[in-house]
């Protein structure tokens, strides 16, 4: 059992600590009935979970979950077994690369993914394209609509009391949906707006600006069609992706900064933009078995360390669905949806991500051969700049997505905090710069304490930073010639009880002066809205900021800034 409430695990119906009722989601099977010729969705704790509930027949365990496989989906995977329109008339479903057609399994691996040119294969699709009716699809999909009528149903009734039990605590202006133009958070969304009897509620859809031509032909639909909702575009226009790339390197698994620099920050901006200092409520379309990383987060969350954006707590209706539940909402909802599942896509995020599946790139090869071959080649180039002995193997086998570090790219420079202890002066230490002092400089800063020139020494252009309690002061800081430094500045201590912390701190201001690339997670980490990152400077606003660190808090931000996990690398001996 898991209590929402209290955010942790109980044996019992009612948590012991609150008082308030636990939670408890039985897993999801998927059995087969051979008469119906269709899957049939069972709950672990049903009676008669071996019964096809639309002709009574026994249905049999099939697998864990299914898909749905369309028509132009079933027409590809023909082709590669060149069978073209062999299951034209029959039922087929997959689960990650395993197909299932009436009920019986085949396995498609990569070689079969090489097997042929993506222009054999283009070539292939459009001659069968007349040909490949939906007829039959629509009714093997009516017959399974039909039989899991009352497992709809029951996920239906309990997404929408969970929407309305988290929604009555927040104004409605405050509710958010959380829109990427995937399957997801369209069935989360239909079931907010339907819960909630509330045609305008605020979407905002993350154009990270790398999303699929047909995700955005879809957000345009879904705009067209539901005239009422508030729909908010955030998109970062100034950055340039490949320019990022060129720069820091692409993102790979481990290092995924463009989620900050083209999602989450870009969504905070909206967000600080229309409800500034008021708290809101955001529904998600996160489920449990997407991933590892996913099954461990819950399914309402507000704590400062498990949520990207802060200043909201992020609730998700279809937490426990599995991907059949979410294709029988679709279908038995019957709401408009991402034409690029069709295709064969299982996820519609951006299109060139590190996380995508070799599938995922296979089918880019054939529905966006320039795009692919665009991204390809600048993987193939910053393989040979950064020291591949055999740069196409390192990108073909997928190893680039593995990469971490900096290594081998020169903005890794950056993130080095180069510093000496001062000879002449106790706790004082004298950092690199890759630019000289200035006001932003100082400026960054404000999280310490009160940063003012007017007390500083003129003579030797310092500047001292107060403690906002005592007013006692706290920092020394001067621009200073070093050896071996262009630009330097000496930062002392003053009247603390820990001089290192503070200048680890102060080290972490360092990286992010020398190291910005406006990737925009500080601005999301503030749950003041005090930090702004607008043409090329990083600013602190000394009137919102509330001193409270957590920009500087390795527990929020390890190593004071993201460019420091990106750009690491080990220093040699």
């Amino acid at each position: 059992m898991w209590c929402d409430n209290c955010k942790h695990e109980t044996p019992h119906s009612v948590c012991e600590l609150c008082g308030e009722k636990t939670e408890y989601e039985p897993n999801t099977e998927v059995h087969w009935c051979n008469i119906c010729n269709i899957p049939i969705i069972r709950m672990e704790n049903e009676t008669d979970i071996n019964k096809c509930p639309l002709c009574g027949g026994e249905a049999k365990y099939l697998a864990s979950d299914l898909r749905t496989v369309f028509p132009e989906e079933r027409l590809l995977i023909e082709i590669l077994f060149d069978k073209p329109l062999a299951y034209l008339h029959d039922s087929v479903w997959a689960n990650n690369n395993r197909y299932y057609v009436n009920g019986k399994s085949f396995a498609i691996s990569s070689k079969h993914y090489k097997k042929y040119s993506s222009d054999y294969i283009i070539g292939k699709l459009e001659e069968y394209r007349s040909q490949n009716s939906y007829d039959d699809f629509n009714k093997y999909i009516s017959k399974f609509i039909e039989a899991n009528q009352e497992h709809l149903r029951y996920r239906i009734d309990e997404a929408h009391n969970f929407i309305r039990k988290e929604s009555s605590k927040f104004l409605i202006e405050n509710v958010v949906l959380s829109f990427s133009g995937g399957k997801d958070s369209t069935v989360t969304a239909d079931l907010a707006v339907k819960a909630m009897s509330e045609p305008s509620l605020v979407h905002i859809f993350g154009n990270t600006t790398l999303e699929f031509p047909l995700t955005l032909k879809y957000a345009e639909r879904f705009r067209n069609d539901n005239p009422l909702a508030i729909f908010r575009i955030a998109i970062n226009r100034e950055q340039n992706f490949y320019d990022v790339c060129d720069d820091i390197g692409p993102p790979a698994r481990m290092m995924r900064w463009c989620c900050s620099m083209f999602k989450t920050g870009p969504i905070t901006r909206i967000l600080n933009r229309y409800y500034r200092d008021k708290n809101i409520l955001t529904f998600y379309g996160i489920r449990k078995c997407e991933s590892v990383s996913r099954s461990k987060y819950n399914r309402v969350e507000d704590d400062a360390e498990a949520v990207k954006i802060q200043k909201q707590k992020v609730a998700s209706p279809i937490f426990y669905w599995a991907d059949i539940d979410i294709w029988l909402y679709i279908l038995g909802e019957n709401i408009d949806f991402n034409d690029a599942y069709r295709l064969g896509y299982d996820r519609v995020g951006c299109w060139c991500c590190p996380n995508n599946n070799e599938r995922a790139q296979f089918l880019s090869s054939i529905y966006m051969p320039e795009q692919y071959k665009k991204w390809h080649d600048f993987l193939i180039s910053f393989a040979k700049r950064i020291g591949k002995p055999d740069p196409e193997v390192y990108i073909d086998t997928g190893k680039w997505k593995a990469r971490q570090g900096g290594n081998g790219v020169k903005a890794a420079e950056d993130v080095k905090i180069r510093y000496t202890n001062c000879t002449a002066e106790d706790h004082a230490k004298v950092y690199r710069l890759t630019r000289p002092m200035n006001d932003e400089f100082l400026n960054m800063l404000t999280p310490f304490g009160k940063v003012s020139k007017e007390l500083g020494r003129k003579l030797i252009h310092e500047t001292i930073v107060l403690d906002v309690k005592t007013m006692t002061p706290i920092l020394s800081v001067q621009p200073f010639n070093q050896d071996n430094y262009e630009y330097s500045v000496k930062v002392k201590t003053l009247n603390v009880k820990s001089h290192d912390d503070l200048q680890r701190m102060v080290g972490y201001q360092v990286r992010k002066f020398n190291a910005c690339r406006k990737c925009l997670k500080c601005e999301s980490l503030c749950k003041f809205n005090a930090i702004s990152i607008t043409g090329g400077t990083y600013h602190i606003d000394d009137e919102k900021c509330r001193h409270c660190k957590m920009c500087v808090t390795a527990k929020y931000l390890d190593g004071g800034c993201l460019m420091d996990k990106y750009l690491k690398t080990k220093e040699k001996e």
